[in-house]
């Protein structure tokens, strides 16, 4: 597969956690989970394909999507399909990039997927044919780049104070929580209802997100796993309250996890009919 990102300079990368572009993509399997990281994706395919979306429980279609299309901020694991000689080009927003950049509120678009006509409009779908028509990546980059400069609007950035309780959230442990609401100046109903105009969720689901996601890179390739130590030093009351949110965002307990050998995969991406 080859893979490529592009590098942005102020002001998108502070709205922009990453652009890049894949084609050739062989995968082992043909549905994924994905787990939630705290982003947004505004995703072009560039290969005709259309994609799906399943159902967590029973895995049945229950979504289909070409062109382009967003994806909000998830609470919960999300389980898409996955294609031969896929070719995409994806723009990874930070939570801060939603509004700025999307111009409405986020929590309009939580726990969805939708095709990016219904965001954007007609205008989307001549973004993507200018794509499609230039061979060198560096070029699909630079339409893109230029088009969300266009979109980005710095007025509707965040307030300082919101941004470093996000910040904050990201950085420290979650027996912090409590501490880190606390130090918002105004009450917490006006951060909660913030959090989900500006970023799409809870600031208690973005820190239970950003701690899961932590303990996926520990765990990454480790051969020995305590996971009462896990549970206990990521700051769980006890080992239930640990497996039951560790199924939430994965879909997996612990234990089923580890002999499936997910935690040698991509830390967010994990096959469900892995061949062989």
């Amino acid at each position: 597969m080859k893979f490529e990102t592009h590098t942005l300079a102020k002001p998108l990368s502070d709205y922009i956690e990453s652009i890049f572009h894949f084609e050739g993509f062989q995968p082992d399997h043909s549905i994924e989970r994905v787990v939630p990281t705290g982003h947004i994706f505004i995703i072009f395919e560039l290969d005709g394909f259309e994609r799906k979306t399943f159902d967590n429980a029973t895995l049945k279609k229950n979504g289909s999507y070409t062109k382009v299309w967003v994806s909000g901020n998830h609470s919960n694991h999300l389980s898409i399909s996955a294609h031969q000689n896929s070719e995409m080009l994806v723009i990874q927003l930070k939570p801060t990039g939603f509004y700025p950049i999307i111009n409405q509120s986020a929590i309009e678009l939580s726990d969805k997927v939708l095709n990016a006509q219904e965001i954007f409009g007609p205008i989307i779908l001549e973004l993507r044919a200018q794509l499609l028509h230039q061979k060198a990546i560096i070029d699909k980059f630079k339409i893109i780049e230029d088009w969300l400069l266009t979109r980005l609007d710095i007025s509707k950035t965040p307030s300082s104070e919101l941004v470093e309780v996000l910040q904050q959230l990201q950085l420290q442990p979650f027996s912090n929580h409590t501490n880190i609401i606390s130090g918002y100046p105004k009450t917490q109903k006006h951060l909660i209802n913030q959090f989900k105009t500006y970023f799409g969720l809870t600031p208690k689901v973005f820190h239970r997100i950003y701690r899961f996601n932590e303990i996926l890179k520990q765990i990454h390739n480790e051969k020995e796993l305590l996971w009462s130590q896990i549970a206990h030093g990521f700051g769980y009351a006890d080992q239930s309250h640990f497996i039951k949110e560790f199924k939430e965002f994965s879909g997996f307990n612990p234990q089923e996890f580890i002999k499936s050998e997910y935690h040698k995969d991509e830390p967010n991406f994990f096959p469900l009919d892995r061949k062989g």
